[in-house]
């Protein structure tokens, strides 16, 4: 049975890899302020606000600052490898717990992470930020300023999500299987005269429905509404902006759709695109069509162990050069993925980076015609020992993409 969660043993073999890193310096601890970083070194999910959240990895302890509302979470049975949890009211000031009431105080968030590090003996950290970023109004002091300690930052995590354990190529699995049938559903209720949010929506919910009756209680939600699995699309002339915005409107004969499906699993996201046609073709659309198509090929076709990304992107550019399509290119071939939807690294001609077994690329090449539509399949393509592996599977080919209606 395919896991659908991260399991506690994953969690202890990460923060032991934090404190082998550790013991090769000088500093005392590892403080994490970024919510992806701290979920995937301790399991503690969390929404990022203005409100920080401090993670502590020593040689011997973990400690975790939290404003009171992630407090009851925080001390629960659901995250084991917390040895101590600190709490602060709320951002900026903080409270103290009256007889009847919280009285208004200032206790702060910054008070709160010098009392933690001052009781894990820290002095010298590294951190992934000096301080809790700037997000959503927080506007704190850096770190070595509020806990008067020595700070390096340093990418440990960043570094170590590149390459996916396991335990996260089986959740990237699964995630890729629920992002397929959300996408099986989504070109089942395409149809002329259907507005575009209806039809997301309705395959959205339809696939979560039937992902959640299978997995059942198994099924871990990391998520604050929203569906399990998603699907979701681009349409007319909307396509060809990269990052064009859902608009209000009914789809059309004729139309072309660029559509995104995924779900998430235990956190883990995987992300498939498809291009797809509603009732007919037009020459036009065949010939960039299968100009990206070639483009998808050729860059799947040069990835593997080994392999500098830049010479990925560089294939597909030296074909749209041939080909006379650069100045209809506005991306590289493709990024990372796992806990969120963009990771490093990027496979891009700018990039030193070389492909290793356990790396996770989306391979997304694309064309962008102005006043005609933008063009793009997306794949989430694993680099294995041998060669790579295609997570998503939804057919590329023009036929299976037309959407008879």
């Amino acid at each position: 049975m395919a896991p659908v969660t991260v399991p506690t043993a994953e969690y202890e073999d990460r923060i032991d890899r934090v404190r082998d890193e550790l013991a090769a310096t000088d500093a005392d601890a590892l403080c994490l302020f970024s919510a992806t970083a701290i979920e995937w070194v301790s399991g503690f999910h969390h929404l990022q606000t203005e409100r920080p959240v401090c993670l502590t990895v020593t040689h011997d302890r973990v400690g975790l600052t939290v404003p009171r509302l992630e407090l009851d979470r925080a001390e629960s049975d659901e995250f084991p490898l917390l040895d101590e949890v600190y709490h602060y009211y709320d951002y900026p000031g903080g409270t103290t717990e009256g007889t009847t009431y919280y009285e208004h105080s200032t206790v702060t968030p910054e008070e709160t992470i010098r009392e933690m590090l001052a009781d894990l003996d820290a002095v010298t950290v590294v951190a992934d930020t000096n301080g809790a970023p700037s997000f959503w109004g927080y506007s704190g002091p850096s770190l070595d300023e509020l806990a008067d300690v020595d700070v390096e930052t340093v990418e440990w995590i960043e570094t170590f999500r590149e390459s996916k354990s396991t335990v996260e190529r089986e959740l990237l699995r699964e995630s890729a299987k629920w992002g397929n049938l959300a996408h099986r559903k989504l070109a089942e209720y395409v149809e002329a005269g259907k507005h575009e949010l209806w039809v997301a929506k309705r395959a959205s919910l339809d696939a979560s429905m039937a992902m959640l009756d299978t997995l059942g209680e198994r099924y871990d939600s990391r998520l604050r509404g929203g569906f399990p699995a998603s699907c979701g699309f681009l349409s007319g002339p909307n396509t060809a902006l990269p990052h064009g915005l859902t608009e209000n409107r009914r789809l059309d004969r004729g139309d072309v759709i660029i559509t995104g499906a995924s779900a998430n699993v235990g956190g883990y996201l995987t992300e498939l695109e498809r291009t797809m046609f509603v009732g007919e073709v037009s020459d036009e659309h065949r010939h960039y069509f299968e100009h990206m198509r070639e483009m998808q090929r050729l860059a799947i076709e040069a990835c593997g162990p080994g392999v500098p990304v830049a010479d990925v992107d560089q294939a597909v550019h030296d074909y749209c050069h041939e080909q006379g399509l650069l100045e209809y290119t506005q991306h590289h071939t493709g990024h990372n993925i796992g806990l969120e939807g963009h990771e490093r690294g990027f496979l891009d001609r700018g990039s030193d980076d070389v492909m290793k077994p356990g790396y996770l690329y989306t391979i997304e090449p694309a064309l962008f015609v102005p006043d005609v539509a933008g063009y793009r399949h997306s794949d989430t393509i694993l680099i294995t020992e041998e060669g790579t592996e295609s997570l998503t599977y939804y057919p590329k080919d023009l036929e299976s993409n037309i959407i008879r209606c």
